[in-house]
């Protein structure tokens, strides 16, 4: 393909996404595909001879589309939001264009000193701390500062790592050895409660320490007084506590944990506190959110996925560590072939030790697009339209009489059961029923939506965050609830 193929295609190209997006509402969201579905449809061996764009196009239409979930639907109500926008489409067209693989400054110098100003920007959008930006207000060098990770479970794992950077490095000021602090590796202790993400526990069995998972309250929340006790039980043990993770929105409910109580605690027990904000932390840009954040200001460190809540195609997961000098020594390490600056560094990060990988896209292009033609009002209001939704929807709910709500809407997660009194039989019956709803929704083909289970309860748990969304795709969504609820009770009850 030559550049004028390739400008007619991008045109084409172009025409076809924009076509996709205006008529994505109107496709069931849910594929209805069986597993296995694509191999008998595709050659089983690469073509030996270059094929032509319209034979591919083809088959995205007819072979690839039928086993899409179409995440950017308005009427896709599952998980959370994946909420992508044209003006990251066009950042990352551009990012493709440079194809860079960007290790260090040297590789491409603007690809690391966007990133560095545009982690800056975002963290005092959501009002970050001073203490984690890159560059201070006189325009010298912060300690700690922001790098885009590819999802939240990899900043999980770089942000144990440093802590155990960390732990090792107060272990050595005690006067253990290098060999004595080996040994002690196993000992060591983080904890999460029992609704944080399952990316705490794959830290954990990466880097080699023991996870300890502690019931969180009748509000599924982490607490203070929960932690504090684990840890006095793992100290009698012989364990050695380092790190703890704080949700700000966990998944199964949005739930806010104790992060002043836990923070306290993290404080005089020396443990690094990590702050996991992938889903709600793009509420911060409203400063009406921000009181009930309070304790971040904290943390050693912070997560948010812009490719959640923040308007930008994945993947872009933001980090920020208020001083990065135990995250770097970590992962750094030196080789002939990566060059390093010399003379001043304030917008010299070397970003491969702040992260797994050595190489690393120009993610920044995308969200720098995202920030500048959607302004941080644009944001606020995209972030304030979803929420008006969610509280609209659990009035619906609430209104109609057969439901409960299960957890405080707060954000754009709605959680909900039919009550138990409306459904006859014993609890496993209703929650059965509750399970079967959740089926017939998405059967029905109109929306889809995703259900979980909290504390052995089965929940249906709506999640509004579509870029595009509108009233009218909130208002089928409760139409499709309750015409499928009505179903499930006449026939099973």
């Amino acid at each position: 393909m030559n550049v004028t193929e390739f400008r007619k295609r991008c045109k084409e190209m172009a025409d076809f996404i924009a076509d996709y997006y205006e008529n994505v509402d109107s496709l069931p969201p849910m594929s209805t595909v069986k597993p296995g579905y694509l191999y008998p449809l595709i050659p089983h061996e690469a073509p030996e001879d270059p094929e032509s764009f319209e034979d591919i196009q083809r088959d995205i239409e007819t072979k690839i589309m039928p086993g899409m979930m179409h995440w950017q639907s308005s009427n896709f109500f599952g998980w959370f939001p994946s909420s992508g926008s044209f003006p990251a489409m066009l950042g990352d067209m551009v990012s493709s264009m440079f194809s860079i693989i960007g290790f260090n400054w040297v590789c491409s110098p603007a690809a690391t000193e966007l990133e560095t100003v545009v982690m800056d920007w975002l963290g005092k959008l959501i009002g970050l701390d001073s203490r984690f930006m890159s560059i201070k207000e006189d325009g010298t060098e912060g300690d700690g500062g922001g790098v885009i990770q590819g999802t939240a479970s990899e900043a999980q794992i770089v942000v144990m790592i440093a802590a155990r950077e960390m732990a090792f490095d107060r272990l050595k000021s005690y006067g253990m050895s290098d060999n004595d602090i080996d040994m002690a590796r196993h000992t060591l202790v983080a904890y999460f409660s029992d609704q944080t993400h399952s990316a705490g526990q794959k830290g954990a069995n990466i880097i080699g320490c023991q996870a300890r998972i502690i019931p969180s309250d009748a509000n599924f929340r982490l607490t203070k007084c929960a932690l504090q006790a684990a840890i006095i039980k793992d100290r009698q043990d012989g364990l050695i506590p380092f790190f703890v993770c704080a949700t700000f929105g966990t998944t199964n409910t949005a739930a806010i944990d104790d992060l002043c109580g836990i923070a306290d605690v993290a404080e005089s027990e020396n443990l690094w506190l990590h702050i996991d904000a992938a889903y709600a932390g793009g509420a911060l840009a409203c400063p009406e959110f921000r009181p009930l954040a309070r304790g971040i200001e904290r943390a050693h460190s912070f997560n948010l996925n812009a490719h959640k809540w923040m308007l930008t195609n994945f993947d872009c997961s933001a980090l920020w560590v208020a001083d990065s000098t135990h995250l770097v020594n970590a992962l750094s390490i030196e080789r002939e072939y990566l060059p390093r600056v010399k003379g001043a560094t304030n917008f010299v990060k070397d970003y491969r030790n702040w992260e797994l990988p050595l190489g690393r896209r120009f993610r920044s292009l995308k969200l720098w697009f995202v920030m500048r033609m959607y302004g941080a009002s644009g944001i606020r209001a995209y972030i304030r339209k979803n929420v008006e939704q969610a509280k609209w929807l659990e009035t619906q709910l609430v209104e109609d009489g057969r439901f409960e709500i299960m957890a405080p809407v707060v954000f754009g997660l709605v959680v909900f059961r039919v009550k138990a009194s409306i459904i006859a039989g014993n609890a496993q019956n209703v929650n059965w029923t509750n399970a079967e709803i959740v089926r017939r929704i998405n059967d029905d083909g109109r929306v889809f939506l995703v259900g979980t289970n909290i504390r052995g309860v089965e929940v249906l748990r709506p999640s509004i965050g579509s870029t595009f969304g509108t009233s009218e795709n909130t208002a089928l969504l409760v139409k499709v609830i309750k015409e499928c609820t009505t179903k499930v009770i006449a026939e099973y009850n």
